[in-house]
């Protein structure tokens, strides 16, 4: 079969050349679909040949549609069939081509297609096939149709310019998908007749296998060709022809099985009986456990019925935890809600008894649940009773229970128990006095025991070396950290972490409102007012024929002596505030390991126990060999007890703004108690605490920060910065810093937390004097100079921070393997064993500090404290460019000094005059200048690159003075050395014309201005006709050079296209 049979046998999908039946698979055909329903959706706007194309298949079109050949319903593959997805658009060859739900308008009118239908009232939601005609993804898109519909009142000039945004985007597009073919044309192709081959050959199979039946010997044809040849050797049928005939037809027929033909169901009739077998299987095995959907409705009703109900399912959980509460309020909420739940569920069992009818499943799965709680509920309830009487019978207990915050009303509980049976003491009396002793010893134990802990590790951190500057740097660059949890953790060593939070805790047992000693206080006065004022006795029990009703009020003297013993728990609170910030650390920490005294006459054995009886492991010592005292080494934090060892000032302002804010919180709130806002000295004596907390940690927290901005030139680690490639991290580390610090330092001094929250501590706290703010703002300002001074010192001679604390001269590392192995360890590292690196680096930081972050740190400071640094910030700056042009100056004196020897060797040598009439070449000592620049141009713009032009345009300006100095070293110029000097001084000036500036203009014009002094008259009208020839001398060595010099010229920016 010859090329071209084959060819239409594919197109045609047909198996002979000659068929003379109708192929039945073509018999439904779904070619006109589309323009039926079009002529259904817009019947009166349809264009005459779509209403035409309904009637007759293979009727002819109009010029707005393409005629198709009567035999193109052939055209289809053999094996289409109906996509599963209603309305799905097929490719000619039978692909299911799933085009979007909506597009934007090709002409780029709108950018959505089906919205500008959807308002002219096209049902394109609804029928899938109307859309896709109007979408360009789908085979079936139809552009007149879209014309009509979508731009039917469209102006021409927007068509046109439809058009031109259409044209763009394919332009746009067709470059990619032009590759794209081209690059795998070659595999389209091969793929493609691999493909039909391969469906030639399994759809032919049965065909073959007819054709073959007769033959008693026969040769595999080719696979392309249905040609039959007639084989030599046929004769009389014998047995094992016939066997091997009926081999052959038993081969024939399973392929015929196999073949892609409707008659084996297009090759899944082999299958089709094993299939059902194992359908049958599945089945059986798994029937029984689909059949467990019943179970699976149960679960789910009773899981409703779970949801419905949670309110029974929490009720035994709420009694519980007020138990363990001692709430005694919640508990008998609790107990009511249960019991409502247990009389509706009574009811609904009584009903349906009354009325005999059967319970549904909701309300069984509700009686279950709320027998089960009430059974849970009356267990709880019963060992609550039975503790509640085991507490009446225990002093100790009744306290440790009145002490608990959460517990209010526990006291009135037991008070009234004990009306209730009548008593000859005044239990309320009893009860308050009692209480009061307990504070009075707790706030003393408390104090005194944290004091000691605190102490005990000053001691331990004091006693140890001071922190590494690898340390240091890890600490200091905490603030950059991405979370606040990480950025905590890292502000200071282990240890003096450590220390801060059990100072925060301490403090917090003494001043928090929430479980601390004065919470305690303020509740306790609470409670004595209600009983003062009798608003607790309301509510208490009479007793037997009113027996106990004499217990009911306070005499005069109990509610003075209460008054009394409000102000002096608050005297003694404020009493050892003020001695933890104002005294020096305490000497004796004996305390211990001394045993805890016995208890004291008519005091409660529980009123004398310390809170902290339970020895923490880190404060457990030899009796022999107590921690020894600090040493003492003139730092400035050994006068404050509140202050760790070696803390900087990043944990400093984070911790003692926590304090600060425990303290203004404690002061008002002690303030606003009755007894002491009704007169007295305790509030000045407040206000002093406040004030002498603030600024003793204020000095604090200055000494800390003086310290730290002499180490903050361990923040440089010659890393580039992640956004800005020409600076390193070090401006970003040292603006996150004093950022921090500033910010921190702003609420210690003002409490802002504490203002915001409490109103009363208006009253307690006064604006921080002006001698605190100037010592702020004058620790702020030489922070900066130390710090910019730190930069120089890097500059000049680094140092390299080892993990064990060492560390290493950094020039020293120049040229050797360590130097090389630290810079290729890291892609971001700059080599900072060399020191012209390290001053452009330090340069480019300066730039940015001077630019940005100085300016925002003085904002931030004026804004925070109000008030102006109009004198420091001229300071500020002026220190900054007194830095920068010395840095700037260390850089580039080496290089000036060479190019003006350079220069002066080079004209002064008696090779410099030309040698013939006309010179044609300039010297080299102009090359080996401008070489020296390409050097310095690699060097600048590979490490800062934005001071590329200001360093280029000072060394051009420098090597100009330099040919001015070299050329007045000769008196007289002749026309050819006059040529000569006018060849170099143009040519270095065109090389470097982008980088030249007013200095160097002017001092270019300054040498030929000298050069004409040192001719004469006859020459330089010579010269004049001479300079044509000059110029195109000077054009011809300049493109002889391009590539030399090309990084010279400035690159122009990119226009980006269209």
């Amino acid at each position: 079969m010859g090329d071209q049979t084959r060819t239409i046998l594919n197109h045609y999908n047909i198996t002979t050349p000659f068929p003379i039946v109708w192929p039945s698979d073509k018999d439904h055909s779904d070619a006109s679909d589309d323009e039926v329903s079009v002529q259904h959706v817009f019947p009166s706007r349809a264009a005459p040949h779509l209403r035409a194309a309904s009637h007759s298949r293979a009727a002819s079109h109009t010029n707005i549609q393409r005629s198709k050949s009567r035999y193109s319903v052939l055209e289809r593959s053999g094996t289409d069939r109906r996509s599963l997805v209603p309305g799905a658009e097929k490719t000619r060859d039978g692909v299911d081509n799933l085009v979007q739900r909506d597009e934007s308008d090709p002409l780029g009118s709108t950018d959505s297609v089906i919205r500008t239908l959807r308002q002219k009232g096209l049902p394109v939601e609804e029928d899938q096939r109307l859309r896709n005609r109007f979408l360009l993804s789908s085979t079936t898109f139809t552009p007149s149709l879209f014309l009509s519909q979508v731009h039917s009142d469209t102006p021409t000039i927007a068509l046109l310019q439809g058009l031109e945004y259409l044209s763009r985007s394919i332009d746009q597009k067709s470059a990619s998908l032009k590759v794209l073919v081209e690059s795998n044309f070659e595999r389209f192709v091969r793929a493609k007749s691999t493909i039909d081959d391969v469906y030639t050959e399994m759809r032919n199979q049965g065909v073959e296998s007819e054709a073959d039946k007769a033959r008693t010997h026969s040769r595999h044809t080719s696979r392309n060709s249905t040609h039959l040849r007639t084989t030599s050797g046929q004769g009389i049928a014998t047995p094992r022809r016939a066997s091997y005939s009926s081999t052959y037809k038993s081969l024939a027929n399973d392929k015929k099985k196999h073949a892609l033909t409707k008659e084996s169901e297009y090759g899944v009739q082999g299958i089709k009986a094993p299939l059902i077998e194992v359908t049958v299987k599945a089945e059986e095995l798994w029937g029984p456990i689909l059949g467990g959907r019943d179970q699976e409705k149960n679960l789910k009703m009773v899981l409703e019925s779970v949801e419905n109900h949670q309110g029974i399912l929490r009720v035994g959980a709420e009694i519980s935890d007020a138990v363990k509460r001692k709430d005694f309020d919640a508990l008998v909420k609790a107990y009511s809600r249960a019991r409502g739940y247990t009389d509706d569920t009574r009811v609904i069992a009584e009903n349906a008894t009354y009325t005999s009818t059967q319970l549904t499943e909701p309300q069984i799965h509700q009686i279950v649940m709320t027998g089960r709680m009430w059974l849970e509920v009356e267990e709880q309830v019963d060992v609550f009773k039975r503790d509640v009487w085991r507490n009446l019978t225990s002093v100790e207990a009744n306290l440790a229970m009145s002490t608990d915050r959460n517990h209010r009303d526990d006291h009135v509980a037991l008070i009234s128990v004990l009306l209730e049976l009548g008593v000859e003491d005044n239990p309320i009396w009893v009860w308050l006095l009692s209480r009061y002793d307990y504070l009075k010893n707790k706030i003393n134990s408390t104090f005194e025991r944290s004091r000691v802990e605190i102490e005990v590790l000053r001691r331990r951190i004091a006693n140890v070396d001071k922190p590494s500057l690898f340390a240091a740097a890890i600490h200091l660059k905490s603030p950059v950290r991405s979370t606040l949890e990480d950025r905590i953790k890292h502000l200071d060593t282990g240890p003096i972490l450590e220390l801060w939070e059990l100072i925060v805790h301490a403090m917090n047992n003494l001043l928090s409102l929430q479980g601390g000693v004065l919470g305690e206080v303020i509740d306790f006065w609470d409670k004595a007012q209600s009983f003062i004022d009798g608003k607790a006795q309301r509510t208490l029990p009479a007793g037997l024929d009113g027996a106990s009703t004499k217990h009911h009020r306070l005499s005069v003297d109990g509610v003075r002596d209460l008054q009394s013993g409000a102000i002096e728990l608050v005297e003694i609170l404020r009493e050892h505030i003020f001695a933890f910030f104002a005294d020096p650390p305490i000497e004796d920490v004996s305390m211990l390991f001394s045993p805890i005294t016995g208890s004291l006459p008519n005091t409660p054995r529980s009123a004398t126990l310390s809170p902290l009886t339970k020895l923490d492991h880190r404060f457990q010592y030899d009796l022999l060999s107590p921690p020894p005292p600090s040493p003492k080494r003139g730092e400035a934090w050994e006068e404050f007890a509140f202050w760790p060892p070696y803390a900087n000032s990043l944990s400093g302002v984070y911790y003692l703004e926590k304090l600060l804010v425990l303290v203004g919180v404690a002061a008002s709130e002690m303030a606003t108690l009755r007894p002491v806002a009704s007169g007295g000295p305790t509030i000045e004596k407040l206000k002093m605490l406040l004030g002498a907390a603030r600024e003793r940690s204020a000095r604090a927290i200055c000494a800390a920060w003086n310290t730290d901005a002499e180490t903050c030139k361990v923040l440089e680690d010659w890393t580039r910065g992640p956004e800005k490639r020409e600076i390193t991290r070090m401006p970003s580390h040292f603006a996150a810093f004093e950022g921090f610090v500033l910010a921190g330092i702003q609420k210690v001094l003002y409490i802002p937390e504490a203002a915001s929250t409490k109103r009363g501590l208006a009253d307690v706290l006064t604006p921080p004097s002006s001698k605190l703010l100037q010592m702020v703002r004058s620790t702020f300002v030489t922070s900066l100079y130390k710090t910019l001074s730190g930069m120089v010192e890097n500059a000049e001679r680094p140092l390299i921070l080892s993990q064990n604390g060492s560390t290493i001269d950094q020039d020293s590392l120049v040229g050797t393997k360590a130097g090389r192995m630290s810079v290729d360890s890291n892609r971001d590292a700059i080599d900072a064993s060399n020191r012209n690196l390290r001053v452009l680096v330090t340069l480019s930081n300066l730039k940015a500090l001077r630019s940005t972050i100085v300016p925002q740190l003085i904002s931030q400071f004026e804004t925070d404290f109000s008030v102006k640094l109009t004198d420091e910030s001229k300071t500020i700056h002026d220190v900054l460019a007194q830095i920068d042009a010395r840095l700037f100056a260390s850089y580039t004196r080496p290089l000036t000094e060479k190019l003006a020897s350079m220069t002066h060797v080079g004209i002064s040598s008696p090779s410099w005059l030309p040698t013939t009439a006309r010179p044609t070449e300039v010297r080299p000592y102009v090359y080996e200048a401008l070489l020296l620049l390409v050097y310095v141009h690699t060097e600048v713009s590979t490490t800062a690159e934005p001071l590329t032009p200001q360093i280029l345009s000072y060394l051009l300006e420098q090597l100009s003075q330099s040919l001015l100095d070299a050329f007045r070293t000769r008196s007289r110029y002749s026309l050819p050395a006059l040529m000569q000097a006018t060849l170099d001084v143009e040519f270095v000036a065109q090389t470097l014309r982008e980088y030249m500036n007013d200095g160097a203009s002017k001092t270019q014009s300054q040498i030929y201005v000298d050069l004409d002094k040192g001719t004469d008259n006859a020459a330089r009208v010579r010269l004049q006709s001479e300079l044509p020839e000059m110029r195109a001398t000077l054009k011809r060595l300049r493109e002889g050079t391009r590539s030399e010099f090309a990084c010279f010229k400035r690159a122009k920016p990119a226009v980006s296209r269209p």
